[in-house]
């Protein structure tokens, strides 16, 4: 791992535990074992470094998530593939996806970075789920639904579950597991 791949994986943690004002680029820094002023080499200033950190993040899971979906035999496989791996993501980074919650257009934790970079980003991830919504109107294991506006119900529907894990009280036995059955449900043909 480079230093700065180690930096950006310090940040996220850090950003995930102690959200944008808690964090500072010293506690990064310690974190990623480097010294202070390699963090404002690498990315300027503490918002620079939050946005970089979030936006790694959706690459990193757009990855994984299109690589293994692309591989499902019909459209309603590859949505459930992508929502599956979007909420197994979630559980097995705990403690760097909460930059995400934190670093997205459905927050307020750090009002002056740039929503349109940021909502550009997360809509990669809604322009992913369209794809296997068409893809399974056309090979008909999708029924007739009106897009975009499933898509961004499907993207609500996961981005509420997740933050009913992490952000609240409730302890939900099984929820990804319900909120994935809900989706597809949702949206089959049959």
């Amino acid at each position: 791992m480079t230093k700065k791949q180690k930096i950006l994986l310090a940040a996220q943690e850090q950003f995930g535990e102690h959200g944008f004002t808690g964090t500072t680029l010293k506690m990064v820094a310690d974190h990623a074992e480097v010294a202070s002023g390699l963090v404002s080499h690498y990315f300027g200033n503490k918002d620079n470094l939050f946005l970089e950190s979030g936006l790694a993040l959706i690459d990193q899971m757009l990855s994984i998530f299109t690589q293994k979906a692309d591989q499902a035999d019909n459209g309603l496989d590859a949505l459930r593939i992508f929502v599956e791996s979007y909420f197994d993501f979630t559980s097995a980074h705990k403690t760097t996806f909460p930059t995400l919650l934190r670093c997205s257009p459905f927050s307020d934790e750090n009002p002056q970075l740039d929503r349109h970079v940021i909502a550009a980003k997360f809509q990669t991830l809604i322009d992913q789920i369209e794809t296997y919504l068409r893809k399974g109107i056309e090979d008909d294991s999708i029924k007739e639904v009106p897009l975009p506006q499933t898509s961004f119900l499907i993207y609500g529907h996961i981005v509420g579950a997740v933050r009913t894990v992490f952000l609240a009280p409730y302890q939900i036995p099984d929820l990804f597991e319900e909120a994935c059955t809900f989706i597809i449900r949702s949206v089959a043909k049959n």
